[in-house]
């Protein structure tokens, strides 16, 4: 085909291509991921109250504090392979590593209901902890893939629309649990749901995905030049074998990429806070069943999906209409994702059980508009670097599941009595600050300018010599 492109020399490109099916195929491999990380939150409001759902099923009397051990146990693997995981994908290529995290982690979600009538609480720990180390580099995976296909100016837009696939897979299953649960397959079905869906993902990714344009088998090759033209990445053609050995040093000593780090922290203490706690605090709280805990429970993440289309529109239309830079952008979603939920957050410690109405309503504000700060910190990785991209959502995600690690645990010590809103009400308080700090950073600090240390040492040396 003969490449074509507009008179100001820019190569034209479908606007719907390989690079969108690209990112629509990366957003439900997201929720498959995600599915298997909440199933267990759903699924044990059912386990441990058999007459909730299906009695015909066993039921398991765990404490509180075991109750934080499982939910934990998950963290405690993938906090450990987000960076080897982001060193595999940057070798190795994304397609590959995203296939494989998805897929094998599936299998597992089909054994867990054997695994905890073999081995109880404690056989059910060690089987999330090991799809927590099989599943902890699909962050790092995504960001690679992106940094190859999105150009910069759909980088926030169509960078975020992947990133929907965790609202879209905490509202599936928790829209489907209920009924899953009620059902003849009972609570284990929560689970043999979650494992058939990324089994049947990974075929399809394995057929139609691809690490990047040049490995697409379909992709037009006007599209190709297009991202490979637009994408302001590292190489140029002739420094193509130039050394890209990761920059450890300059990444550690980043201000920008540390200020990234505390957001992405602060952030997924809030964001795993929610979704592991609501089912709980609205049986506990609100005094609400399991299939109407499971519509309430989904309802915030529903919102959250179609508010994120939302902003997607409305970041994607400033940015090429030229009303607002990318720096500008980044900072006004991520101060609405963070700050507007504080208020809403820390008003569910003060709701009674005859006020589950104005809670659900405080939750849809928390959750729904919590998506905006994908615009910001989420795609901030390739800006500062999108040769490392995957690395630094390594780095940081890291970090950040550390706090995911930590917030069951916090929550497992403080609210001791699951039915005392006092108790309640300081996790709220604890994860309102969270969102105010984080952002206060990064405006004051953050930055989406390309850093230095982005580029091959050849090249950074003939860039210093100009």
């Amino acid at each position: 085909m003969t490449n074509v492109r507009t008179n100001d020399g820019e190569y034209k490109a479908p606007l719907f291509g390989a690079r969108h099916v690209q990112c629509i195929l990366i957003f439900l491999g997201m929720s498959a991921a995600v599915i298997q990380r909440v199933n267990l939150s759903v699924a044990i409001v059912a386990m441990m109250d058999k007459n909730s759902t299906n009695p015909d099923f066993e039921e398991y009397q765990w404490s509180e504090e075991t109750k934080s051990y499982v939910f934990s146990s998950f963290f405690w693997g993938y906090c450990i392979t987000q960076v080897p995981g982001s060193q595999l994908a940057h070798r190795f290529g994304g397609k590959q590593i995203y296939l494989w995290s998805i897929t094998l982690s599936g299998l597992l979600a089909l054994l867990t209901p054997l695994s905890v009538r073999l081995g109880d609480w404690q056989l059910l720990c060690a089987l999330r902890l090991c799809q927590g180390l099989i599943l902890g580099s699909a962050y790092s995976a995504i960001h690679t893939l992106l940094s190859k296909w999105v150009p910069t100016k759909e980088r926030g837009s169509m960078g975020t629309f992947c990133y929907t696939g965790l609202q879209f897979g905490s509202s599936v299953i928790m829209l489907v649990s209920g009924w899953i649960a009620t059902s003849s397959l009972g609570w284990p079905g929560i689970f043999y749901f979650s494992g058939i869906l990324s089994i049947i993902w990974g075929v399809i990714w394995y057929l139609f995905g691809a690490s990047t344009p040049r490995e697409c088998k379909w992709i037009s090759e006007d599209e190709c030049m297009f991202i490979e033209t637009a994408l302001v990445t590292s190489v140029k053609p002739e420094h193509e074998h130039a050394s890209t050995k990761t920059p450890w040093l300059n990444i550690f000593t980043s201000v920008p990429f540390w200020v990234l780090l505390v957001a992405q922290c602060t952030f997924t203490w809030g964001f795993w806070i929610m979704l592991t706690q609501i089912p709980s605090y609205i049986k506990s709280i609100l005094g609400k069943d399991m299939e109407s805990n499971a519509i309430l429970s989904s309802i915030p993440y529903l919102s959250s999906l179609f508010l994120t289309f939302a902003f997607c529109i409305l970041d994607d239309f400033l940015i090429k209409r030229g009303y607002m830079s990318v720096n500008t952008s980044r900072k006004l979603f991520n101060t609405i994702g963070f700050w507007v939920p504080v208020i809403p957050i820390i008003l569910l410690g003060y709701m009674r059980a005859d006020q589950s109405e104005l809670a659900l309503a405080l939750l849809v504000i928390a959750v729904g508009v919590n998506s905006s700060s994908y615009l910001g910190f989420l795609t901030n990785h390739i800006d500062l670097s999108p040769n490392f991209a995957g690395i630094l959502m390594g780095i940081a995600n890291c970090a950040a599941n550390i706090m995911s690690l930590l917030a069951p645990l916090t929550v497992g010590f403080i609210v001791t009595d699951a039915k005392c809103i006092e108790q309640w009400r300081i996790v709220f308080y604890i994860g309102g600050g969270m969102y105010f700090i984080g952002n206060l950073l990064f405006v004051l600090f953050g930055k989406t300018e390309i850093q230095a240390w982005n580029y091959p040492k050849i090249e950074r040396d003939n860039r210093q010599h100009i």
